[in-house]
């Protein structure tokens, strides 16, 4: 199976059309993800932080509830909407949300103490540019962050749907991983260190962490899932309501296999933390 890559254009109403189910089931699974990253750079008060591919604002947020003064870019328009409404209900004054595109960010140079992107920059088309615009934007001793999918196998949301999807769908066959999807092309770790420097930064550091997602249903994790990225969407946007059902029945198993005969399961997902200096 191939996944066509969008136009710009495209990606972005994609990002949009998913903003309300990625607000409502991704970002909360993402806070823990979050802490991780930011305990790299300790966010406090009188940093400025760029959060670039914020999303809803899971990084963005905590970031500002720490006091930290942060500027979160998205290309896709409601995800800011969303995030600017949680800053409005979380009184974060001090947390700016912008729509703008990662891979040309309208910010000056040498703006920011830290700039930091989770499953952002990671998934961009370009990322080579994706990086070098974040090291362009930080002050000279300031702190790059990235966080990216691990590989493939050890990125169990991805293997539990392609892995369902086989066993129901006679013929199936997952996308390719040579060259490796978007989500996965700063899954090995010494890629990841070599393009961070590439992009100027020195003494870099690289290390993983493990995800782990608690869900109480398959149905909550098809749900998730299909909410997290277009790409993935996409892989099983042409099923018939047949398929659908087999595929959600096969992951039912699975779930049950994992925790035993409950239905609730933790998925676990392995995410490279890279962290750079300007």
């Amino acid at each position: 199976m191939t996944i066509t890559p969008p136009a710009a254009e495209q990606l972005r109403d994609a990002w949009d059309a998913l903003a309300a189910g990625y607000d409502a089931h991704v970002t909360p699974l993402t806070r823990r993800l979050a802490r991780d990253l930011l305990d790299r750079v300790d966010p406090r008060p009188g940093m400025d932080l760029l959060d670039v591919a914020a999303g809803t604002g899971a990084v963005s947020v905590m970031a500002a509830q720490a006091g930290a003064r942060v500027v979160a870019v998205d290309h896709a328009p409601q995800m800011i909407e969303r995030l600017r409404a949680r800053a409005r209900a979380e009184d974060l004054s001090n947390l700016d949300g912008r729509v703008m595109d990662g891979h040309a960010l309208d910010l000056p140079d040498e703006t920011f103490d830290v700039a930091v992107s989770l499953h952002g920059v990671a998934l961009f088309p370009d990322v080579d540019r994706g990086l070098a615009e974040l090291a362009r934007v930080t002050r000279p001793g300031g702190k790059v962050v990235i966080g990216a999918f691990g590989p493939f196998h050890k990125v169990e949301p991805f293997g539990f749907v392609a892995g369902a999807m086989k066993a129901a769908i006679p013929g199936f066959t997952p996308p390719p991983k040579d060259p490796p999807p978007l989500p996965f092309q700063l899954a090995d770790l010494d890629v990841l260190r070599r393009k961070l420097a590439d992009a100027g930064l020195s003494a870099v550091a690289a290390d993983t962490t493990t995800w782990d997602m608690p869900f109480e249903s398959a149905a909550q994790f098809w749900t998730t899932f299909a909410s997290a990225n277009p790409a993935w969407g996409q892989m099983t946007a042409g099923l018939t309501d047949q398929e659908r059902a087999q595929v959600q029945q096969v992951l039912d198993g699975m779930f049950r296999e994992r925790s035993g005969g409950g239905p609730k399961a933790v998925i676990h997902t392995e995410v490279n933390l890279a962290v750079g200096t300007k």
